[in-house]
Parts: structure tokens; sequence; C-alpha cells
């Protein structure tokens, strides 16, 4: 299982919120007057946080597979919300994790893309919604970016293939919309390409290292050297694929997101 770091994941948690913040932008209006939410792959809760500040009665539970993760949102933020509602964390896989209660509202930031399949998922979720709740996600679509093409090839060259993700990880936004629409569901689909502009030396190694690069980082931890080695030809080949500038590194991030509304 891939060890998960929680400081070095929010080095750049700015960044990595915006997206979701986009994303509940569209999210409608859900139909409990105190919403039950479950977030997918919560990750240090961060952004787990942010639903209790749109929905402030809500019951909010956030599931990951990580301890590290979870203990870190446990400390930041588990308990009752200014507004009446309530923030908890538990552990869960996504791959098997089935909703025990009606939701108003499913949501999943930044975790799809780890799990093989997730769309033959999507059935069980949109029918543990309350009438009229949400699935609503997005994903990393960036696995033929240099970042990730670099990550495979060097990985594929140390033997570590098949530790990391391919470029078949996430659908198209178009693949997402008729897989959720033959669900009976409303869809919003689109894409969007963020560009980063990040600060220091090598910054967009140190933002793989709190996410794509886990899996090497875990497979290599008991082998200092190889570990040092991967990184020093890696980071050479990212320091030539964004080169830094005047204002900083230029780093483009495409994302896939998608809003399903089920039928009232």
């Amino acid at each position: 299982m891939t060890t998960w770091d929680p400081a070095q994941y929010l080095r750049h948690a700015g960044h990595r919120a915006r997206p979701f913040t986009d994303l509940l932008a569209r999210v409608p209006d859900l139909p409990g007057e105190r919403p039950v939410i479950a977030d997918l792959g919560c990750g240090p809760g961060n952004v787990t946080a942010v639903l209790a500040e749109r929905w402030p009665t809500a019951r909010i539970t956030g599931y990951d597979n990580s301890a590290e993760m979870l203990d870190k949102a446990r400390v930041e933020y588990a308990g009752p919300t200014p507004g009446g509602g309530s923030l908890d964390f538990a552990h869960a896989d996504v791959r098997t994790w089935a909703p025990s209660q009606p939701y108003d509202l499913v949501v999943s930031n930044a975790t799809l893309q780890w799990v093989p399949g997730h769309v033959d998922l999507f059935a069980g979720w949109i029918a543990g919604l309350a009438p009229g709740g949400t699935f609503a996600f997005q994903v990393p679509g960036n696995f033929d970016s240099p970042s990730h093409r670099l990550m495979r090839e060097l990985a594929g060259s140390a033997g570590l293939a098949g530790t990391l993700r391919h470029a078949d990880a996430v659908l198209a936004p178009q693949d997402y919309l008729a897989a959720l629409a033959d669900l009976g569901c409303e869809v919003d689909a689109w894409e969007t390409t963020y560009v980063h502009v990040l600060p220091g030396e090598d910054p967009v190694l140190d933002w793989v290292k709190g996410t794509g690069l886990r899996p090497v980082l875990t497979a290599l931890a008991d082998d200092p050297a190889a570990r040092e080695d991967f990184l020093a030809r890696y980071r050479a080949a990212l320091r030539e694929a964004y080169p830094a500038g005047p204002h900083g590194t230029a780093f483009p991030f495409r994302r896939i997101f998608a809003v399903a509304r089920k039928a009232a």
C-alpha cells in the first residue's frame, strides 16, 4: 500500500484545493435540510472542511484508506461545525465503499484516478443518493503531461513500471457524461487546464512527491541509494521540461470534472 505524507501533500494546498472549490460551485442545492455528505478520498481533511462552509448544517463524513491522512484530518477538523452540523472521518477503501444510508451528496476530489474501473462503481453510488441528490468528482487529466510521462519512463527503466498509473487512468469528460447519463442523471461535465505558478527550486518535483510519485517513493523506501538515484534523474528531466522563469515555474495541470444529479 502506498505510504502518504500529509505534510508533503499540503505544501501545495492552495493550488490543490482550487479545483475542489470550482467543482462545488457547480453542485446544485441539496435536497435535505441537514444534508448527509460523504467525501471519498478525503486526505488530510482540508477540503472536506470546505463542505461545512457550503452546507453549515450538514453531517459530513470523510473517508480514506490512509491512516496518516486520517490522523491529520481528525486532529485538525473532526467535531461539531459552527452551523450545527458535524464533521467526522472514517477508514474506508473507495473500491469497496457502499452507501449505508441515503446521501444528499457524494463527492470525491482527486481520488478516483487511483481506482481502476471506477466507472463501474458509479451505479451503486448513484443508487445510494437520496432523490435529487448529487454525485460530484474531479480527477487529474494530466497523465500525458511531461511530469507523468517522464515518471513512467524512469520507473520502467528502474523495474517499477507496475507501480504507476497509466494514461488511461481516467476517462474523457464526454465519456463520464455518457456513463452518468446512462444511470439516469442530469450531468454537467467539463475540463479545465490550470497553469499553476510554483515558487522555489524544483517545485514540480516537490508537487509530485505529495501525490503521483508516492508509489515510487514507497517502493524505494528500503533502498535509499536507488531512491536518490531515481530522484536525481527525475529532477534533471523535470528541470528541462519545466524551466524556471522570472516569476516562478509554470506548471500546466488539466483537471476533469463531473456533477451528476439524480432525478427527484
